[in-house]
């Protein structure tokens, strides 16, 4: 049994758990509620349920737990655009989720945005309700212009905050339940992929003729689909010319210079080198340096994800292109997809799940399927 007492108008429960006994705050004046609150408390001590009642956590707290989490289980560069979101949705309310560059920090104070939309109100995490995140979501849509796979991405992130909030880090919510993932998901459009035909592929090649390392670069992105990074972290015993015919591109976790790093889907795997791309990666001759990088930069160091992408642009800006590196992964998946290939080959060769290679391939082969209907 339950038993209510009142301080400064508000309630409180008597009970004992464990041949102890717990006051707990009721957090409410109205004497009706403080008993619906006992008689929850008493249905759950005779099921053997622990306390039912929501608790009241302050929102840094839980955030600063939780990006510790997300360190512990995810890249660093995943976590940083998590963070994002969580900064936009809560605000700046911990050092956890604070912007760390100083440099970015002080631009966005000369440069805050014109209209920028609120965090949510709220003091306890247990607090925030579906209808107030919905809110923000739709604000942030209207405000920004957002892209329904944005206002998803920020359902998403939301939601697996409250799912690990309640199954691991002790919070009750009202009623047991998850706010975030009752709002309504936006409608998102097909995606638009962009890729190079091979006339184009030749013409960006050919403008990047007097800059061997960025046309051997750019080679490896088309004729091999490697996201920029796997391309930045190659070292020299990544590139295995003695397998397979003309060779194979190993994508592979690896530790270098005391820094970690693994592919983004977190599965090595093997890339084999076509006679094309051969012939480029055989003009290239790759510089001695201290950590073997297949393609240093100028300083003999791992090109900066940043740099490189600026190096690029502003090669295929002076040739009146405008191509970038996602441009090149996709042609090689849709070329392959046109090909023929099957969309699982292709998955495993670009280390993506079939379902995302459907969705962006999938358009592309019904080409080939002209006379599968016939029988």
């Amino acid at each position: 049994m339950a038993g209510l007492i009142r301080r400064n108008k508000t309630y409180y429960a008597l009970y004992y758990s464990g041949g102890k006994q717990k006051r707990v705050c009721l957090h409410t004046e109205s004497l009706q509620i403080a008993r619906e609150k006992v008689r929850q408390i008493e249905s759950a001590q005779f099921k053997g349920e622990d306390n039912p009642l929501p608790t009241r956590t302050p929102i840094d707290k839980v955030l600063t737990a939780y990006v510790d989490h997300l360190r512990a289980v995810k890249r660093e560069g995943s976590v940083q655009r998590d963070i994002y979101y969580l900064r936009e949705t809560f605000g700046p309310i911990c050092p956890a989720i604070s912007v760390k560059n100083r440099k970015v920090s002080e631009k966005g104070k000369k440069r805050p945005a014109r209209n920028p939309v609120p965090p949510i109100p709220a003091n306890y995490f247990e607090q925030i309700t579906t209808a107030e995140i919905s809110q923000f979501i739709a604000a942030q849509v209207r405000t920004r212009a957002l892209a329904p796979k944005t206002a998803n991405h920020f359902r998403t992130i939301l939601t697996r905050l409250y799912n690990w909030a309640m199954q691991m880090h002790g919070i009750r919510m009202p009623g047991n339940s998850n706010p975030a993932a009752k709002v309504e998901r936006y409608r998102e459009k097909a995606p638009e992929i962009s890729f190079l035909t091979l006339e184009q592929i030749d013409q960006q090649l050919r403008a990047l003729k007097d800059n061997l390392q960025l046309q051997t670069m750019v080679a490896v992105l088309i004729y091999a689909g490697l996201r920029r990074e796997e391309v930045l972290w190659l070292t020299a015993k990544d590139v295995d010319f003695d397998s397979g015919p003309y060779g194979m591109l190993r994508i592979r976790a690896k530790t270098i210079d005391g820094k970690f790093w693994e592919p983004k889907t977190r599965v090595n795997r093997v890339v084999p080198i076509s006679s094309t791309l051969r012939k480029y990666l055989d003009a290239w001759l790759v510089p001695h340096t201290k950590c073997g990088w297949f393609f240093p930069s100028p300083q003999g160091t791992r090109w900066d994800v940043d740099h490189f992408s600026q190096a690029l642009a502003k090669a295929n800006k002076e040739a009146k292109l405008a191509w970038s590196c996602l441009d090149y992964r996709h042609t090689f998946g849709s070329h392959l997809a046109v090909k023929g290939e099957s969309l699982y080959k292709i998955s495993k060769l670009m280390g993506n799940s079939p379902e995302i290679c459907r969705r962006h391939y999938a358009a592309l082969v019904p080409e080939m399927l002209v006379e599968t209907v016939e029988f």
